[in-house]
């Protein structure tokens, strides 16, 4: 599929059908996270693949909407800030920024598969630590349900391009 066309058909999906995920394109949505970009292309980040049939209650934990767990997977993105590219100057670690990068090819690459998605931040992490299990030095950073829409897009609201970008100086 064209970028442009991907891009505008990617939505925020909160309705699943239950029917499961061909093993082959979770593979080339997985593919898709490996071949991000990070810094020094360390990949400081992993993916929990977290089938959803008889975990419903201890997922909502993690994520209390119903939905969450209607799609037969969801998607664990982790950082792990002792394995990424520290900037020198000031420390920062860019763990959470490369984890970001590979849950944002994730969702353009089940867009492209036909599959849908909705990026969750606001998750319980002291749930999601210990569902999935975590050693303290990993970050939970985003989840998704993965499975096929049982929805239509709604209308999107975005800000003028011209609101979002500066030229030369702030």
């Amino acid at each position: 599929m064209e970028f442009q066309k991907l891009v505008g058909k990617r939505y925020s999906v909160r309705a699943y059908d239950p029917r499961p995920v061909e093993e082959e394109r979770l593979a080339r949505v997985l593919e898709a996270a490996r071949l991000a970009p990070t810094a020094c292309n360390l990949q400081p980040f992993r993916i929990i693949v977290l089938p959803t049939k008889g975990r419903e209650k201890e997922l909502l934990r993690i994520y209390g909407r119903p939905w969450f767990v209607q799609a037969p997977l969801v998607l664990a993105v982790c950082a792990l800030p002792d394995e990424s590219w520290k900037r020198k100057s000031d420390g920062w670690n860019a763990a959470e920024v490369d984890a970001t990068i590979a849950m944002d090819h994730i969702i353009l690459a089940a867009t492209e598969e036909g599959l849908g998605t909705c990026w969750i931040a606001a998750f319980d992490p002291d749930a999601a630590r210990d569902v999935l299990g975590l050693p303290r030095a990993v970050v939970p950073v985003a989840f998704t349900p993965l499975g096929y829409p049982a929805d239509s897009p709604p209308p999107r609201k975005r800000r003028p391009l011209a609101d979002l970008v500066r030229r030369d100086r702030w």
